[in-house]
C-alpha cells in the first residue's frame, strides 16, 4: 500500500477538471522519459519457531522496529509517525510496513530492468545480512503459510486502524488482505490518454495470466487451501467498491475523466491533517469537494487529499499518473525481477504493445471477469475461448521477449533484459507455477510439514 508523499500538494480542489488535469500530468510523449518502478512485499519471521515479529519485540527477540532500525543503521533515512519508526527511505526508494508487519520495498523510478533488479537485489542482500544478525528470515509468498488471522501482530499506523475497522463492513476477507498477503507489482508510464487506455485494457485483459504465472499462495494455516493463488481469491471479497476488473475500462467512454468519476464514487477511508489521520470511512469525496464532508465540515480537499484517496482503490490495475500492475503474488527472488520484465516487454515497445492488443482485442469485459474468477483455483489450467493459460503464456512471453529485445537495454556485461523472463518460461513450459512446486514438495520431501517452506524459500 502506498505511503504518504514527502511533500504535500496543498492546492485546493475547486472542480473536477483539476482532478482530470492531475492525471494528465502523467502523459509522457517522449518515451525516453518512461521509467519503471518495482515494488514487492515479504513476510518476516523468527528463525526459531517461525513465528511473526511484533512491532516492539521483547528482551529476547527483536521486533519490526528493530528491523527498520537496522536498515537505518546502514544508511537508510528514518520516517516516524506518532513517535514510532514506521518506514525508511534512500535514493528515492522506501521501505514501508504493511498492516501485519509485511515489509515492502517501493523502488525508485528507474530506466531499465537491470537497474530495478540491481535495486531489488541490493535490498535483499541487506535484508539477508540483517536477518543473520537478528536471527530472522524474509519470505516471499502470496499468503502467510501458517498464521491464523488473530495471531498476526498489527503495526502502529493510524491509517491501518481506520481500514481494519471499515474492512469487515464491506467483505469477509479484507482483514486477510491486510494482514496475511504479499504482492509484487510494477508501475509504468504512458504517452497520452489514448496510450493509457490501450495499456490499461491490455493490462486488465492479461492480469489473470500474470496471476497464474506468479501464483504462489497454496497454503493457509499449515495446510493446502485449494487455491494456487489464495491472495488473488482474497481480493474477490475485500471491498466491491474499490476492487475488481473494472469493466468500464473497455467502454468507449474510458479516459481520464471517466477514471476520475470512478474514483469519486468510491467511499473514502481517511483525511490527513497535521500528521493525524481523521476517520472519514464511508464518506464521499464529492461531498468533500462541496465542503460537506462530515469528518471535516466546511473544509474542501487539497490535491494531496485526492492523491491519498486514489491510493485506497485496489483494482487489478490502478491508474494514478502512471499505471500499476497489481495481479501477482509475492514470490522468489527471480520472480521479483520477472514481473517488470513481463510488463515492460509487453507495453514499452510499440511492436509488442500492438501484438498484445491484437491478441486481446476480441476479449470482452465478461471474458476478463471470468478469467479473474477462475484463475485463483485453476492457475495455468484457466482457459480463454477454449485455450488454456499454459499455451497462452508461451504466446504472451514470446511477445514480451520480442519487446525486450527491441528495447535493447543492455547491462554492463552486454546482456539484454530478456533473461529476466526465464523463470516465467520455465512455468509456461512445465505447467508448474511456484504454488505447484510448493504443493509437490509438501506432498513429497517435506512430508506434509508446511513449516519447511520457511527454510526452503526464504531469501
Amino acid at each position: 500500500m502506498s505511503s504518504p508523499s514527502a511533500v504535500s500538494d496543498v492546492r485546493l480542489v475547486e472542480n473536477k477538471a483539476q482532478l482530470v488535469e492531475h492525471l494528465e500530468t502523467g502523459n509522457k510523449p517522449d518515451r525516453t522519459t518512461w521509467r519503471i518502478g518495482s515494488e514487492h512485499e515479504k513476510f518476516i519471521f523468527h528463525r526459531e519457531g517461525y513465528g511473526p515479529l511484533s512491532y516492539e519485540g521483547d528482551a529476547e527477540k527483536p521486533g519490526i522496529r528493530d528491523v527498520l532500525q537496522a536498515f537505518v543503521d546502514i544508511g537508510w533515512n528514518p520516517v516516524e509517525e506518532g513517535g514510532n519508526l514506521i518506514a525508511a527511505t534512500r535514493n528515492n526508494a522506501s521501505i514501508t510496513l504493511e498492516p501485519g508487519g509485511q515489509f515492502e520495498l517501493s523502488g525508485a523510478m528507474l530506466e531499465n530492468i537491470h537497474q530495478t533488479c540491481d535495486e531489488t537485489s541490493t535490498h535483499l542482500r541487506e535484508a539477508r545480512e540483517i536477518g543473520e544478525k537478528l536471527d530472522i528470515g524474509f519470505l516471499g509468498l502470496g499468503f502467510h503459510p501458517t498464521l491464523k488471522r488473530e495471531d498476526v501482530p498489527v503495526m502502529p499506523k493510524a491509517r491501518y486502524d481506520i481500514m481494519r475497522s471499515y474492512m469487515p463492513k464491506r467483505g469477509s476477507m479484507g482483514l486477510d488482505m491486510m494482514l496475511r498477503t504479499c504482492t509484487v507489482q510494477v508501475n509504468l508510464d504512458f504517452a497520452s490518454e489514448a496510450d493509457m487506455i490501450e495499456k490499461f485494457r491490455i493490462a486488465l485483459a492479461l492480469q489473470p495470466l500474470a496471476t497464474a504465472l506468479f501464483a504462489n499462495s497454496p497454503l493457509r494455516e499449515g495446510r493446502p487451501n485449494g487455491f494456487k493463488s489464495l491472495r488473488s481469491h482474497v481480493w474477490t471479497d475485500t471491498d466491491p467498491d474499490r476492487c475488481g476488473t473494472l469493466p468500464f475500462v473497455f467502454d468507449s467512454s474510458m479516459g481520464f475523466e471517466r477514471w476520475v468519476d470512478h474514483v469519486l464514487d468510491v467511499p473514502m477511508y481517511f483525511v490527513r491533517r497535521d500528521g493525524r489521520y481523521i476517520d472519514a470511512s464511508g464518506q464521499s469525496f464529492r461531498d468533500f469537494m462541496n465542503g460537506r464532508l462530515p469528518a471535516l465540515p466546511g473544509e474542501v480537499p487539497t490535491l494531496e487529499d485526492w492523491k491519498d484517496h486514489m491510493t485506497t482503490l485496489f483494482p487489478e490495475v490502478r491508474l494514478k499518473t502512471f499505471l500499476e500492475m497489481r495481479g501477482a503474488d509475492g514470490g522468489p527472488w527471480s520472480r521479483l525481477c520477472a514481473l517488470p520484465a513481463l510488463w515492460v516487454g509487453l507495453l514499452y515497445d510499440t511492436e509488442a504493445q500492438d501484438a498484445a492488443r491484437q491478441l486481446t482485442k476480441s476479449w470482452s469485459a465478461d471474458d476478463v471477469a471470468q478469467m479473474r474468477d477462475d484463475v485463483p483455483k485453476m492457475g495455468l489450467m484457466t482457459e480463454i475461448h477454449g485455450r488454456d493459460f499454459a499455451a497462452l503464456a508461451k504466446e504472451v512471453l514470446t511477445i514480451a521477449d520480442k519487446g525486450l529485445r527491441n528495447r535493447a537495454r543492455l547491462s554492463s556485461s552486454g546482456e539484454t533484459e530478456q533473461g529476466f523472463l526465464n523463470s516465467l518460461w520455465e512455468s509456461a513450459e512445465s505447467g508448474m507455477t511456484p504454488a505447484d512446486q510448493i504443493l509437490h514438495k509438501l506432498n513429497g520431501v517435506w512430508g506434509g510439514d508446511a513449516t519447511r517452506v520457511f527454510d526452503a524459500l526464504s531469501y
